[in-house]
Formats: structure tokens, sequence, C-alpha cells
């Protein structure tokens, strides 16, 4: 196997309809001057991430029509409507028999976290049995690391709007919490009034 395929794959889970926002696509919002899908996953590379598995969901044809996503792998999710834990399971799905050891999970609506929270979770993995988050005052946010050892566990819990929040809590103590907050903003895309981040 080599090294590259052992390094930690970024997952980013960019299936969102926007519901809240009018029904634009968190995909393709617009962020410094490309769709905001293509700026997280830069931000993925740029924090070591060689591999980029790409979670779409709404409007997933323009999004492929409008991203310039390289060599990204675009993973759909037919069932995108029905909350983050069926993209998380989709996700970590198209990783299996890729010899992958860990996932970098990343949510599109969060561009205020970069490269260099990302870096810093990735660096707190060592193996398959990894897990890590970002903290913000203490308090647990994203990115999370997933050693591939969890991928089943967090798979079997992802329903709804869930994604990892349940296996996460119920394994509180195996993981590595990275204070992030003096380089990463976690605020979320969620309504209209929150697309102020973006300008």
């Amino acid at each position: 196997m080599t090294e590259n395929e052992q390094r930690p794959v970024g997952l980013l889970l960019a299936a969102g309809g926007g519901r809240r926002l009018g029904g634009r696509p968190k995909a393709l919002l617009p962020y410094r001057g490309r769709p905001l899908v293509e700026y997280v996953v830069g931000e993925l590379r740029a924090a070591g991430c060689t591999r980029v598995h790409v979670v779409l969901g709404a409007a997933a044809t323009a999004v492929r029509e409008r991203a310039e996503l390289g060599d990204c792998l675009l993973v759909e999710n037919p069932d995108w409507a029905d909350g983050m834990g069926s993209s998380l399971r989709a996700g970590l799905g198209s990783l299996a028999g890729t010899g992958a050891r860990a996932a970098l999970v990343s949510l599109v609506d969060q561009p205020g976290i970069g490269a260099a929270a990302m870096a810093r979770v990735l660096a707190a993995g060592r193996d398959e049995t990894s897990l890590a988050s970002a903290a913000y005052e203490g308090a647990r946010g994203h990115p999370v690391l997933l050693g591939a050892a969890h991928w089943p566990g967090v798979m079997s819990g992802a329903t709804g709007d869930q994604g990892a929040r349940a296996y996460l809590k119920a394994h509180a103590e195996a993981i590595t919490l990275v204070e992030c907050g003096d380089v990463a903003r976690p605020f979320d895309i969620d309504t209209v009034a929150d697309l102020k981040h973006l300008e």
C-alpha cells in the first residue's frame, strides 16, 4: 500500500438543499469568486488531503457543471433530503476498499474552518483507531477525523441530521480534542442572515 493510500482522505459533505436559504444548494453558494464546495475542497487539499471524496445531493448535476472539483471522487446521495446522516453513510461507504485508514469529515457550510484547523486535526491522527475533533473554546466541532475502525459504528448510528454525533458522544473519552478557535470560525451557513459570512 502506498503512502498516498494510507493518508487520511478528505470527506466533504455537500449535499444539503439549503431549505432555510430558500432552496439554494449550499455547495453552489458563491464564496471568494467560486462555488463554496470548490473553496472547501481547496482547503482540504491545502491541509494535506491528497484524496477528497465529495458527497453531493441537491442540484448534483449543477454542482458537477459549475464547480471545478478536479480529481475528487463525487458521491451522489439520492437520500440527501433525509439529513446529514445519509450523506455521512454514503461518504464513508465510498471509502470501502480504498485502503484509507482515516477520513477527515468536513461540512460545506462552514467556510470559516479552513486549512489551518483541518491540518491540526489531521496531525492528531495516528492510525485506523484514531478519533480526533476540532474544538472551539473546549466544545467539540468540525472537522472530525474518523479512523477506519470506527466507520461501521458511525454508519450504524448516522440517521437524520445526527451524523456522527451519537457515536462520538458514546466514545467521548477516546476523542483527541484539538483547539482551533485561534485559527478558525465555526459558524454555519444555514439561514439568509448567515450569508453575511460569505461577503
